[in-house]
Order: structure tokens, then sequence, then C-alpha cells
């Protein structure tokens, strides 16, 4: 089996737990996955994520100019999103993998204009980090990339205002990882909120476990 088809059969796999998960519903969100440097795999747009097949994917070029990714001649095209998952391959070289979802509760954050960024969850901290809210852009177009640019330097997840949250991962399974837990953790930090009070972690905590972070995996 190649690359190729792993990583489509991948991003099927990806979309039917988004789907039963409820981050998504219908033909929202949309996965994207690296070949190269410059080649990626997409979802189609019009899409149900939680009843792809492998053969549904697109391959787009990350190097096309704005709005015109260049697909097959016929079949599908890719999702109306590519702008923003091209804008964050751009600036971001590491990342390998986009996820963007419409998590309810994290949605609902993001609808709020709050950012997950308080340290509640060692879990969170050690995976996620703070997420920020990205202010609203038109999706769809060259302006969303262009709102969610100036964070992506130091974040991995992000809210984005009336619209949903999008996590990025060195792999798919990574990227859709953070989505998972973006998502739980909106749950626990509204939980909390809704019994008066979510406590942090100390800061000297926080420290361990960024040390625990950057030690070498033995």
């Amino acid at each position: 089996m190649t690359k190729e088809q792993v990583l489509r059969k991948q991003i099927v796999e990806v979309g039917r737990r988004m789907y039963l998960k409820t981050l998504v519903v219908a033909t929202e969100g949309n996965i994207s996955v690296r070949l190269t440097s410059q080649r990626a795999l997409m979802t189609p747009t019009g899409a149900w994520k939680g009843f792809l097949s492998p053969a549904d994917m697109v391959v787009v070029d990350l190097d096309g100019k704005p709005g015109a990714p260049r697909p097959p001649a016929a079949g599908p095209r890719p999702s109306m999103e590519f702008p923003m998952h091209r804008g964050i391959y751009r600036a971001r070289p590491d990342v390998w993998a986009v996820v963007h979802a419409h998590p309810p509760v994290a949605t609902g954050f993001a609808v709020a204009g709050i950012p997950l960024d308080q340290p509640i969850l060692a879990e969170a901290v050690l995976v996620l980090g703070p997420v920020p809210v990205v202010p609203y852009a038109t999706p769809a177009t060259d302006a969303l990339p262009a709102s969610i640019e100036p964070y992506l330097k130091h974040h991995n997840a992000l809210l984005l205002a009336n619209h949903g949250a999008v996590t990025v991962g060195r792999t798919l399974w990574e990227a859709y990882a953070r989505m998972e837990i973006l998502e739980h953790l909106a749950h626990i930090q509204l939980t909390a909120r809704l019994l008066g009070k979510a406590n942090g972690i100390p800061p000297a905590e926080i420290r361990k476990l960024q040390d625990l972070l950057a030690k070498p995996a033995l």
C-alpha cells in the first residue's frame, strides 16, 4: 500500500470519528494532510464526513494561486476552505495535517469570544496549549487565513469566532487528537464555570509540565 493510499484511509477514519463524536454534522468540517511539502490530500466539498471513501479525496497543490487549487478536471472538488488549509501550511512548514470542525461546546466559547487559555488540565497543557479566539473572517475566503496567520507561530489549536475550531499536527492523528482534546477541555471548562469556579494549575506546576515536555523520549 502506498503512502497516499494509507493517508486516504486515515482521512476516512478521522472523518468517521469526527461525525460519530458530533464534532461535525452533515457536510461540516474539512480535513487535509500533506503528501509532500507542496501537495496535499483534502476532503471534497459538500461531503458528509461520516460517509467518506478513500476515492473521494482530492489532491491539491499548495503553491497554486489564491483560490485556485488544481484538482483533476473531472471528479470531486476540494473543500471551499482550501485557502485556510493552504495558508496554514505556508505559515507552518512543520505542520503536515489540518483538521477543521465545529465542536459544539468549543464553538460556543468561540461564539462568546472566550479563549480556552486557562491551564486547568495537565493533558491539555502538554498536548494542546492555550487556545486563543481568532477574530471573525469570512469562511472560504483569503480573509480567513490572513486572520489566522498571526496566531499560528505559538498555537496548535485555534477557536474561530462565530465559526468553529481548527487544529494542526505533525501527523493527521496528532491534529485529530488535538480536536478531541479541545472539545473535552471545553466541556470541563464550561462545567467548572457552571459550578462557580475554574481553578487553574499553579504556575510552578505548569513549569514542571513544560520541563516534562522538553525531555527527550527514552
